[in-house]
């Protein structure tokens, strides 16, 4: 690292709720993890409205705020770029943010559709630039044990897998449009929105699609137009997308997303078998990873078999040292995680990890299930 990154300067594209998620995992960083890394210095924030450019300078700490983001990329003292933006506008964003020389991290999905991300994820490689995507479930500690057990063999070969991301928080059919009702905007409801989540969990874990076949439902399909109004809009996303997944090897998978699971909160949830074992992880009880050995010895009594949970908590390696390994994980903790893993690639030199190729990749997935519920045929990735 050079003399001049001994302070990396933020840019924050966007100041609404994911906005000031990561502002907060920016500012936790000196905090959570020890020795310091360079000092993040939270400059500039875009935003549309008024309010939400008041709210970034007074409770966020920005040192200015604009309605133009081309101002953030104008400054030599911002390398970092968070775009938070609605899906439609990251592929004009991140590219701008990159040609400007500045290292990117995106909040999921990439983009609308796989044909722009690619051209995101093409222009990333050429760059040398740190581009990393918002997959922040990735670092919850169980889901983190479960890929190092993958890769050290504990499954064996995959035989199948069930997985799920369910919300409830569409179901009032009062509830007013939004850009994520609207497919011009958000490129897809539930699918995009959910699914891009938990299809790259699985795909981290299991590896890649060969094809998809799948379902995608709109059950409210007429909203007011604003809150209290008595106009309604078409609905142009899906509420629900069920796909089953079919891998390279012939293992056999389903993943549902929903935004109308009565019941569910934040539930995200998969279920692996393999050849030598098996695997379970519920977000709803996120210190803990399920496993099950296969290779145990079974016997009078059950033997040695049986399910048993590994105790994952907090236990994040060095330099993590706030809160400690003994406390309760939690959602705003996977996003501090995240950052972490972003401020040290850049200043490591790395590619981003979730990389814009692992986005594109899941945007890929999410066009096939797109073409398969029209088509009501099987397709490849």
């Amino acid at each position: 690292m050079t003399e001049c990154e001994k302070m990396l300067g933020v840019g924050m594209i966007g100041y609404g709720f994911m906005g000031k998620m990561h502002s907060y995992a920016y500012a936790s960083l000196p905090y959570v993890f020890e020795p310091p890394q360079p000092q993040i210095k939270l400059i500039g924030a875009c935003a549309l409205s008024d309010a939400s450019r008041e709210l970034a300078a007074k409770s966020g700490g920005y040192e200015f705020t604009t309605p133009d983001y081309h101002d953030l990329l104008a400054r030599d003292d911002i390398s970092l770029i968070n775009i938070c933006t609605p899906n439609y506008l990251h592929k004009e964003q991140a590219i701008a943010a990159i040609k400007a020389g500045k290292h990117v991290y995106c909040d999921k999905p990439l983009a609308l559709t796989a044909d722009d991300a690619e051209e995101m994820a093409l222009l990333a490689n050429q760059s040398g630039r740190t581009c990393q995507v918002t997959f922040h479930n990735r670092f919850c500690p169980a889901v983190l044990r479960a890929r190092q057990l993958v890769e050290d063999g504990f499954l064996g070969d995959i035989i199948s897998f069930r997985a799920a991301y369910l919300h409830s928080g569409y179901n009032d059919p009062k509830r007013p449009m939004s850009w994520k009702m609207r497919k011009e905007t958000s490129g897809a409801g539930a699918l995009l929105d959910l699914g891009t989540h938990i299809i790259d969990m699985i795909r981290w874990l299991v590896g890649d699609f060969h094809k998809v076949n799948a379902r995608l439902r709109t059950l409210i399909k007429e909203r007011p137009r604003q809150a209290g109004s008595t106009q309604l809009e078409a609905v142009s996303v899906d509420d629900i997308a069920a796909m089953m997944v079919e891998l390279p090897n012939g293992a056999l998978g389903s993943i549902e997303v929903s935004r109308m699971a009565v019941g569910a909160t934040d539930g995200l949830r998969f279920e692996i078998e393999g050849s030598k074992g098996a695997i379970a992880f519920d977000l709803m009880d996120a210190n803990w990873l399920s496993v099950y050995d296969d290779t145990k010895p079974g016997g009078d009594y059950g033997g040695e078999r049986g399910w048993r949970k590994i105790e994952c908590i907090q236990a994040y390696p060095k330099p993590a040292m706030l809160p400690g390994a003994k406390a309760p994980v939690g959602w705003m903790r996977f996003h501090i995680e995240s950052l972490h893993s972003f401020v040290s690639n850049v200043i490591n030199n790395r590619t981003g990890c979730p990389s814009f190729e692992d986005g594109l990749a899941v945007q890929r997935i999410c066009d096939a299930a797109i073409a398969s519920s029209e088509s009501g045929l099987w397709r490849e990735v």
